[in-house]
């Protein structure tokens, strides 16, 4: 049995992924829009990285957070867009075990770090809005610093461990994962080996990466609220809601499909309604954060249009 069980393993050397479901007629256009939509990701995104590190007015608390959020924004549409593009371009829907194996890695190392920074974001908000004469205080850069990288450690070593719980199982006949990434779930399917360990570390490790950030976001909104209920300055109202509400916005959007994903699914199964669900976490919502943070953003502005002055003196 144990020999078998190493065939079966070895034998696996490549895995097929079936992509979004797009009628083949329609490929294309798709194509077309998916390449714009990962060309505005990555421009928009590092855009946001210069302006900040240009810009000494941006280097705040904020600002630093915000950097990181889009260079994670970045790496993590990365890890899916450019293999589902080519596929789509060459039709070769097959990737290497080990490469599987890597891009759900550095999926899972990402999408943990949007979850904290999304939290570390709002905590800051937190702290800007309810305790102002503490924020320089508070929001020191030694803190600032711990926090981002501890949420690298955290993540990197949270990704690692569903990693090499799943390098431990071994892979059967049926190689198709019905999704455009190599998706944890879909490929502990696949497995012929007892799973109920790796559902088990799924079950209490995921819970806490989706619960905690969540329940410090929501606390840190519910205190700002109460906070901005007890301001009759509409013109402070306004200023408030219309920072918070870009954050609300994002926060909204990427732990919605990802618990309808994960947590409201119908069917262990992978079905079109969570593919597309997965769509929009792993890639609409990256590709939104630059227009959500930057364009009702006054400070963003500026340094954007100093950027554009100073590229057309150089010219």
């Amino acid at each position: 049995k144990n020999s078998m069980r190493r065939e079966n393993q070895s034998s696996m050397s490549e895995f097929l992924l079936l992509g979004l479901p797009i009628q083949p007629e329609h490929q294309g256009m798709f194509f077309a829009l998916f390449l714009g939509m990962y060309l505005t990701t990555v421009l928009g995104n590092l855009l946001i990285i210069l302006l900040i590190r240009l810009d000494p007015r941006l280097h705040t608390p904020m600002y630093f957070f915000l950097s990181h959020l889009a260079l994670t924004d970045v790496s993590f549409s990365s890890v899916t867009v450019p293999k589902m593009l080519m596929y789509m371009r060459t039709h070769d829907q097959s990737i290497p075990y080990a490469g599987c194996i890597s891009q759900m890695y550095f999926f899972l190392l990402f999408g943990c770090l949007d979850n904290f920074l999304l939290a570390v974001m709002a905590y800051d908000r937190y702290v800007a809005i309810c305790q102002p004469l503490h924020y320089t205080t508070v929001m020191r850069q030694e803190l600032c610093v711990s926090l981002v990288a501890a949420s690298w450690v955290l993540c990197s070593i949270l990704a690692l461990l569903h990693t090499l719980l799943l390098a431990q199982l071994s892979f059967c006949a049926a190689n198709t994962i019905p999704h455009f990434f190599c998706d944890l779930t879909s490929l502990l399917k696949l497995s012929c080996s007892d799973t109920s360990i790796n559902e088990l570390v799924i079950f209490i490790v995921g819970g806490t990466i989706f619960i905690l950030p969540l329940s410090s976001i929501l606390g840190s909104y519910v205190h700002i609220g109460t906070a901005v209920m007890s301001v009759s300055f509409t013109k402070s109202l306004f200023k408030v809601f219309s920072t918070c509400g870009s954050h609300l916005f994002v926060v909204s959007i990427y732990y919605g499909t990802i618990a309808s994903v994960y947590f409201f699914s119908s069917s262990w199964e992978s079905n079109d309604k969570d593919v597309i669900a997965s769509f929009v976490y792993a890639v609409v919502t990256p590709m939104l954060n630059p227009f959500i943070y930057s364009l009702r953003n006054r400070d963003i502005k500026q340094a954007f249009e100093i950027f554009v002055n100073r590229a057309n003196f150089l010219k």
